[in-house]
């Protein structure tokens, strides 16, 4: 019989302690209140998360009834978060039961759901909406809103001029159905709800938009339409049973609204510790606040420890969380001494911190993102040479920063082969990545990389080197999607939405070239069979769109339901792994409608697979390895690398037109003006969310809200470049070709390209010797 070695846990608090850099220790010491925590890109925010909820449950002798909750924004960084704060506790000799990780929505769900008749939400009765769902429910509401508000509707048609044209006006119908509205609905819906405004909410603030505007600018009324959307939707979720992911929020909301349950809950909770905090919305931080607060003293300080970077915030032009809101948490808690800059970063060359630092002083200096900053001024710095963590800062590869300007983007790619294949020869265990904005820019480097001849003969695959495509992986999980669209119109040809859906599956998978899909679909049974006195759109990309629709029509009468499915995967030009998720697809359809061997039985089928996430693509390749895998080039979108490094990191096509760009507004929906009125909405409704206390009158009108909107745009961009440039440990590569295309639907077509803004500031600091402490 073996018996335990006793701890020293005083010992082991010390060592734990003393395996952190400064920052970490800084948070490792909290003990009580609110504490903000603005850590730099590599500077090991979990690792001192983990450090510090370890030393909290120790110091606390925290237990299964007064437990540390942490809370991260994803479910893979909770799953590594656990692991982490588990073995601290296993060398502390502590329990495992003394802490929670989870995320966000997970933790409001189980807030919610021990409660129902406190959180009006039931798990028997409710279902959490999929995204194919809430597509059709915005659809379902903007259909009723058209109907209950004929005037507002018949403004928009006008548009800015209208003469009364009978295929003018269905054109302009086709795009606010189909497009400008459930844009709208959507952005609104998401930004008001997270906000906390509810419809009755929108629609008082609406009254304090200033609509004093030019001649030549229709005024909308936007928040008015979006406060008549959104009341629809939230009508249409009860009726169906439904809930969205900041119903969970709502819902804890209002169980912790209720006295009892409130001391409940702060009972059980001794203190929050939020990882991304930068990523939150104002509804989010409400909860948190709320569950950290202490049941004996109500007005107290909460037990809150909010650990964020605002200057990798990079999801704000898509969700609803804002850098704002975590700056003015940061801003107030350095009044009271109770914030932490984490700002030593082992993760990279010091070359490659210093063009970061660069770049950023010179974007907020020069304000080419709007008056306000984009990024908080705080510079990455090394870590002393007794840093406790092993490998920091280590030595680049050559001078560490290269930036190049090729003649064109294919010799982009060539000069990136080349490097890999020079760089993997010399060390065989670097890791690498090719960073695009993109996915069409993914596309164009993935085809040129497999194919040698291309790239001036580097066989990546000869070589031993693994090529991992991220994109190439994300498009087989479209394959259900595409599948019905495409059987849908097949069905119903003279739905005009129908065809519009399988002509932008078309246009999507580049087999159709990029047009007005809406002067096609608004008359289908003209475009489709055009008579001797019908006048349809006849140009070559209308003909190839017409030519490829009548393929899939003529399918109908020749083939059973089964196989339509690889018929409609060679017409859209499937690889291999994609062909075989396709006929894995067709293989669970046809198995459950066997009974019933129609098309109508195969879509109701699909619809489900589709509404329910609940297939699982074929891969025929071996990828069933890490993104950061040593020996590997890994091809990525800028996002998805977010939290992730590696030793080479490239990035091509860095062109002004990319970053910072600008707002689109798409060419279909110019009738209203030179503005889409989802961003006005998002602008006008942040301005109120942004406010510390908002004043009457404070709501612009649609010109300055579209301005603000632009702003929000480029100075997200630049964060986006700053995430990408920190990604780098030991080599980073930029460049801008001379010329690059008009648009990447077709990168053959190039033309004279200007760079981004930042490269020809970093080429000359470069030139200048790249002073390390700028």
């Amino acid at each position: 019989m073996t018996t335990a070695v006793p701890v020293d846990r005083e010992a082991a608090l010390r060592e734990i302690r003393a395996g952190l850099r400064r920052g970490q220790q800084e948070l490792a010491d909290w003990e009580s209140g609110r504490l903000a925590v603005s850590a730099v890109p590599g500077s090991g925010k979990s690792t001192g998360m983990a450090a510090a909820a370890a030393i909290a449950i120790a110091r606390h002798q925290l237990h299964l009834n007064r437990q540390l909750v942490l809370v991260t924004f994803t479910r893979s960084a909770a799953a590594n978060l656990k692991a982490k704060v588990r073995g601290h506790l296993k060398h502390l000799g502590l329990p495992q039961t003394s802490f929670t990780v989870s995320t966000l929505h997970g933790l409001a769900l189980t807030i919610a759901t021990r409660n129902p008749e406190l959180s009006n939400l039931n798990l028997d009765t409710l279902t959490l909406v999929s995204p194919a769902q809430n597509n059709r429910l915005l659809r379902a509401c903007v259909e009723q809103w058209i109907v209950a508000n004929p005037a507002l509707y018949h403004h928009l048609i006008e548009g800015r001029q209208f003469d009364g044209e009978e295929t003018e006006q269905l054109r302009r119908q086709s795009v606010l159905r189909t497009e400008v509205l459930p844009s709208l609905a959507h952005t609104v819906i998401r930004e008001a709800k997270s906000s906390g405004l509810m419809p009755a909410d929108l629609l008082e603030l609406a009254q304090q938009v200033n609509h004093s505007l030019p001649g030549d600018v229709e005024d909308y009324d936007v928040l008015t339409i979006a406060a008549g959307l959104y009341d629809r939707y939230q009508a249409l979720l009860s009726q169906r049973g439904w809930i969205d992911y900041d119903d969970m929020i709502l819902g804890a909301l209002r169980t912790l609204n209720d006295p009892d349950s409130r001391r409940f809950w702060q009972g059980r909770t001794f203190a929050v510790f939020e990882d991304e905090a930068q990523d939150s919305s104002p509804l989010q931080t409400r909860l948190l606040t709320l569950l950290a607060g202490d049941p004996e003293h109500p007005e107290g300080e909460p037990n809150l420890v909010r650990v964020g970077d605002p200057n990798q915030a990079i999801n704000s032009t898509f969700t609803p969380a804002d850098p704002v809101f975590f700056n003015q948490f940061c801003d107030a808690c350095r009044t009271q001494g109770r914030l932490v800059t984490m700002d030593q970063a082992g993760r990279s060359s010091a070359i490659i911190m210093a063009a970061a630092n660069r770049m950023l002083a010179w974007v907020n200096q020069a304000q080419v993102a709007g008056p306000e900053t984009p990024f908080r001024d705080q510079a990455i710095a090394p870590v002393p040479p007794d840093d406790p963590q092993p490998g920091a800062n280590p030595a680049p590869l050559g001078v560490g920063l290269d930036i190049l300007s090729p003649p064109t983007t294919l010799d982009s790619v060539r000069l990136i082969a080349q490097r890999v294949r020079d760089l993997y020869t010399e060390h065989p265990d670097l890791s690498f990545a090719i960073l695009v904005r993109e996915g069409r820019q993914s596309q164009f480097v993935g085809s040129l990389l497999r194919d040698p001849e291309q790239v001036g003969g580097v066989d990546l695959a000869a070589m031993g080197l693994k090529f991992y495509d991220v994109g190439e992986q994300d498009r087989q999980t479209k394959v259900p999607e595409e599948t019905l669209a495409m059987l849908q119109f097949i069905e119903r040809p003279h739905s005009a939405d129908r065809l519009k859906g399988a002509l932008r599956v078309l246009v999507d998978r580049k087999r159709v070239p990029t047009q007005d899909l809406n002067a096609l679909a608004q008359a289908p049974e003209q475009f489709l069979y055009p008579g001797p006195l019908d006048a349809p759109p006849d140009t070559e990309a209308a003909q190839t769109a017409r030519r490829y629709c009548a393929g899939l029509l003529r399918s109908r009468l020749e083939l059973p339901p089964y196989s339509l499915f690889s018929f409609i995967g060679l017409t859209l030009g499937y690889n291999q792994s994609e062909l075989a998720t396709a006929d894995k697809l067709a293989a669970r359809v046809s198995q459950q409608i066997r009974n019933d061997n129609t098309l109508g039985a195969a879509i109701a089928v699909l619809q489900d697979i589709v509404g329910s996430e609940r297939f699982t693509a074929v891969d025929t390749e071996d990828i069933d390895s890490l993104y950061t895998r040593p020996g590997q080039l890994t091809l990525i979108t800028m996002h998805k690398a977010k939290g992730l490094d590696w030793d080479v990191v490239f990035l091509p096509f860095l062109h002004d037109k990319t970053i910072p760009g600008t707002l689109w507004v798409p060419p279909q929906g110019e009738f209203l003006g030179d503005f889409t009125l989802a961003e006005v909405a998002r602008a006008q409704i942040r301005t109120y969310a942004h406010a510390v206390e908002p004043a009457q009158g404070d709501i612009p009108d649609i010109i300055t809200a579209w301005e603000q909107a632009k702003h929000l745009k480029a100075a997200e961009e630049y964060r986006l470049l700053y995430v990408a440039m920190t990604r780098a440990k030991r080599l980073l590569w930029m460049s801008a070709a001379q010329q690059a295309p008009f648009t990447w639907s077709k990168p053959e077509q190039v033309q004279a390209a200007t760079p981004c803004p930042v490269l020809p500031v970093l080429r000359e600091w470069l030139r200048s010797g790249a002073p390390i402490g700028e």
